[in-house]
C-alpha cells in the first residue's frame, strides 16, 4: 500500500508525487525497521513496458513507491497539474541513500551488475561514504536463476541483516525480483537500474545538462546504439503519443488509462 498518498497515473502507471527528501525519509523508515518493502524508479521504458504487459504494470502499481525518474514523466506531472511535481532519479536517489544508511548505521545489500563490476562500485561507495557498512553483494547470473538460487541469495541477505537492498538488474528484471521477494527479504528495496555500472565506472553518465533536457535516453543510445535502438524505437514514439491523448482528455475534464484500464 501507498504511504504516499499524493499520486497519478500515466498511462495506467501509479507514480508517487515527491522529492529526494520525502522518499528519503519514507525509505530510511522501512529501512531501520527491516520492512519489506519495495520502490521501482520509473521512466518511459518502465511505464511502456508496463502498458505492453498487464502483470507488470500491476507489478509496478503494487510497489510502496514508484518515482518519476525520466523527465518526460515529470514534464507529464506537470501538464497533468501537478506543478510541484520533481524528478528523482536512480542514481542520485542512491547516492542520498547511501548517505543516510552512513549517518544512521543501516548495513546495506547490493544484488545485481556485473562481476567486473562488483569491486568498482564497492570501492566507489566506501570512498565517497567511508563509514558504510555494505554488509553483502550478490551478482546473479544473467540466466533465469532458479528457486533454490533465489532461496539462497534471500537467506544471504537476510543472516547479513541488511536493512536497505539497492537491486541492479535492469527493467523489468528487477522490478519482478523486488515484488517477488517483498515479504522474504527482511529489508527495503530499491531498483536502481543502471546506476551500479555507472559508479563502477564502466558506463559514461550523461552530463546535467543533458538530464535537465531530457536527453538522457538519447546519450545512453549514443553510447549502446545496437543494445537500445529497439527499446527505443518502439517505447518512445507510442508513449509521446499516448501521452497527448491523455493529456487532451485531461483538458476536456475526463480521466483515462486508469489502473484497472488494459
Amino acid at each position: 500500500m501507498r504511504v504516499n498518498k499524493n499520486t497519478e497515473t500515466i498511462l495506467g502507471v501509479s507514480v508517487d508525487i515527491l522529492n529526494y527528501e520525502k522518499a528519503e525519509e519514507l525509505i530510511s523508515g522501512w529501512a531501520l525497521n527491516n520492512q519489506s518493502k519495495y520502490v521501482c524508479v520509473s521512466n518511459v521504458h518502465m511505464v511502456m513496458e508496463g502498458w505492453d504487459k498487464h502483470d507488470f504494470k500491476r507489478v509496478i502499481n503494487e510497489s510502496d513507491m514508484t518515482v518519476p525518474d525520466g523527465m518526460p514523466l515529470v514534464w507529464g506531472l506537470k501538464l497533468l497539474g501537478h506543478r510541484d511535481a520533481e524528478r528523482v532519479r536512480g542514481p542520485d536517489l542512491m547516492l542520498a541513500l547511501c548517505g543516510m544508511a552512513e549517518k544512521k548505521g543501516i548495513r546495506i545489500g547490493l544484488y545485481g551488475g556485473r562481476i567486473e563490476a562488483s569491486d568498482g562500485l564497492v570501492e566507489f561507495l566506501m570512498e565517497r561514504y567511508p563509514d558504510l557498512k555494505v554488509r553483502c553483494v550478490i551478482v546473479p547470473p544473467f540466466r533465469q536463476i532458479t528457486q533454490q538460487e533465489n532461496d539462497g541469495y534471500v537467506k544471504k541477505m537476510n543472516e547479513s541483516h541488511v536493512g536497505l537492498v539497492f537491486v541492479g538488474v535492469g527493467c523489468p528484471k528487477q522490478e519482478l525480483w523486488m515484488h517477488q521477494n517483498r515479504g522474504k527479504l527482511d529489508s527495503a528495496m530499491v531498483g536502481v537500474g543502471a546506476a551500479f555500472d555507472i559508479f563502477a565506472g564502466l558506463t559514461a553518465e550523461a552530463p546535467v545538462w543533458v538530464q535537465k533536457a531530457g536527453l538522457e535516453w538519447l546519450f545512453r543510445f549514443l553510447i549502446e546504439p545496437r543494445r537500445l535502438w529497439k527499446r527505443y524505437l518502439k517505447h518512445n514514439p507510442r508513449f509521446v503519443v499516448l501521452m497527448l491523448v491523455q493529456l487532451s482528455a485531461h483538458l476536456c475534464g475526463k480521466k483515462i488509462f486508469r489502473l484497472k484500464d488494459k
